[in-house]
């Protein structure tokens, strides 16, 4: 892919439906998808997860969520940059509306998978936060549904907070191999949140192979970054602007697991994952 293909600034991929709208197929790949939804007062928005199961997570405001006969209340949260919060995971071959009295913005995470597992809910007190890093490397790491917190069949699903002037994602690191006990094939997600006006930050996807991925995009809110293969990280924050990002992943292992390998000539400089 080109880097224009990999970078979609906002309002790219929009939809008459969703402010992003990432399929696998305007991916480009398999099982992966995006949607962010924007509801205005007193709103509203159905769909139907089709063979997907989803996330309903609150990047503002909160909102009830119906599905079928049950019913699950999101209180939410004023920003990203605010506080974790809670969610809701939805079936695959439901019919799931959304409805929010505030309004607020709601971002759709998904992944095609092959169990239907039971509607939950993800209460906020129960997301493991994990401050990953130190220094210059430092950042907050809300696992909500990594493969080790939340349930899903496939999808893979964490926000990570960088302090302006931080790296993470870093070493570079790759999962786009599968190598039992080493590596996990998983496609993957970025969307950014840039605290404060005017801030940006900088993403860097580069091969593991010949012809793969390669872009360095400035990132913007609202803009996200694909990542089909290759080598990912750093990303960067702009001083004085904290970056968000919710990675997306999913992928054809039969097992759903986070396993990913360290560029070599980066790890020993950076003195492990951070």
């Amino acid at each position: 892919m080109t880097s224009t293909d990999l970078h979609l600034t906002k309002g790219s991929t929009a939809s008459a439906q969703y402010a992003i709208d990432i399929d696998p197929k305007r991916a480009g790949w398999t099982h992966s998808s995006l949607r962010i939804v924007e509801l205005l007062p007193g709103g509203s928005h159905m769909f139907t997860t089709g063979d997907s199961e989803w996330i309903v997570l609150p990047l503002s405001g909160g909102c009830t969520v119906h599905m079928e006969d049950e019913e699950f209340h999101i209180l939410g949260r004023d920003s990203v940059f605010a506080s974790v919060s809670d969610f809701v995971y939805a079936p695959r071959d439901t019919r799931v509306q959304i409805a929010s009295g505030a309004g607020g913005r709601f971002a759709l995470a998904g992944a095609k998978c092959e169990r239907r597992l039971p509607a939950r809910y993800g209460p906020a007190p129960e997301v493991p936060v994990e401050q990953r890093g130190s220094g210059a490397s430092a950042r907050e790491v809300r696992n909500f549904a990594s493969a080790d917190a939340f349930e899903c069949d496939k999808l893979i699903a964490v926000e990570v907070i960088t302090p302006g002037g931080n790296w993470s994602s870093y070493p570079p690191h790759k999962h786009d191999e599968h190598r039992p006990g080493e590596e996990s094939e998983l496609e993957e997600i970025y969307y950014f949140e840039i605290e404060g006006p005017n801030g940006f930050g900088y993403q860097r996807v580069f091969p593991s192979r010949e012809g793969g991925s390669d872009v360095l995009a400035e990132v913007r809110s609202g803009d996200a970054v694909l990542v089909p293969d290759g080598w990912h990280g750093p990303s960067i924050a702009q001083p004085g602007h904290a970056m968000y990002y919710l990675n997306v992943m999913a992928g054809p292992g039969a097992t759903r697991e986070w396993r990913i390998c360290f560029h070599p000539a980066h790890v020993e400089s950076a003195g492990g994952y951070r």
